[in-house]
C-alpha cells in the first residue's frame, strides 16, 4: 500500500478505513477556505469522496491524492500527490495537512518525494500546482521547490487561482 518513502514520512494510498481522517481533514476551516468544499460533511461522504477521487484515480491514472503519515507512529498528516483534472491538461501537485502538522516541514517532505515520482518514475516533464492567491505557504512551499508563477485564472469550480508550473520539458 505504501507509495514511496522519506525519513519520516510514508506516502500511502487512501483506503476506506481512513474516513475518519478524511472527514476532518476535508472540513478544516482552512482546507475550506484554500482548497474548496468537496462535500464531505460526514463518515459516508467521506468514504464516497475516498472512492471517486482518490480511489476513481488509482484505477484510471495508477496515480492520486496519498494519505501521509508518520512512519514511527503510522499518524496521519495529511494528503499529498498528484491530480489530474478534466479541466486542465497538465498533472498537478495537490496537499493539504491538519494544522497540527503544520510548521515541521512535513508538506515539504511530503511534496519533494511527489515530485520525485512524477518526473522520475512517471517520466513526466511538467507539473502544475493550483493555489488561492492568499494561500502565502503553499506559494511559498511551491517556490522553494522550484515551481514558477504562470498566471491567475479559474481552474476549477473553486473560484479563482494562481497557477504555478514546475518545467523540465528543456532540460536534457
Amino acid at each position: 500500500m505504501s507509495v514511496t518513502e522519506t525519513p519520516r514520512l510514508r506516502l500511502r494510498r487512501v483506503v476506506h478505513g481512513d474516513a475518519p481522517f478524511i472527514l476532518e481533514l476535508l472540513t478544516d476551516p482552512d482546507f475550506l477556505a484554500n482548497v474548496g468544499d468537496r462535500g464531505v460533511r460526514d463518515l459516508q461522504s467521506a468514504r464516497r469522496y475516498i472512492a471517486e477521487v482518490p480511489g476513481a484515480s488509482y484505477q484510471r491514472l495508477g496515480f492520486g491524492l496519498w494519505l501521509v503519515e508518520r512512519k514511527d507512529s503510522g499518524q496521519p498528516l495529511g494528503l499529498c500527490g498528484l491530480l489530474r483534472r478534466d479541466t486542465h491538461p497538465d498533472v498537478e501537485i495537490g496537499f493539504a495537512l491538519l494544522p497540527a502538522a503544520r510548521g515541521y516541514g512535513y508538506a515539504h517532505e511530503a511534496a519533494a518525494a511527489t515530485l520525485h515520482l512524477a518526473l522520475g518514475t512517471l517520466g513526466l516533464r511538467r507539473v502544475v500546482a493550483i493555489t488561492a492567491p492568499g494561500n502565502a505557504a503553499s506559494i511559498g512551499l511551491l517556490e522553494r521547490l522550484g515551481f514558477k508563477y504562470e498566471r491567475t485564472g479559474r481552474y476549477s469550480g473553486d473560484g479563482e487561482s494562481r497557477l504555478f508550473v514546475l518545467d523540465r520539458s528543456a532540460a536534457p
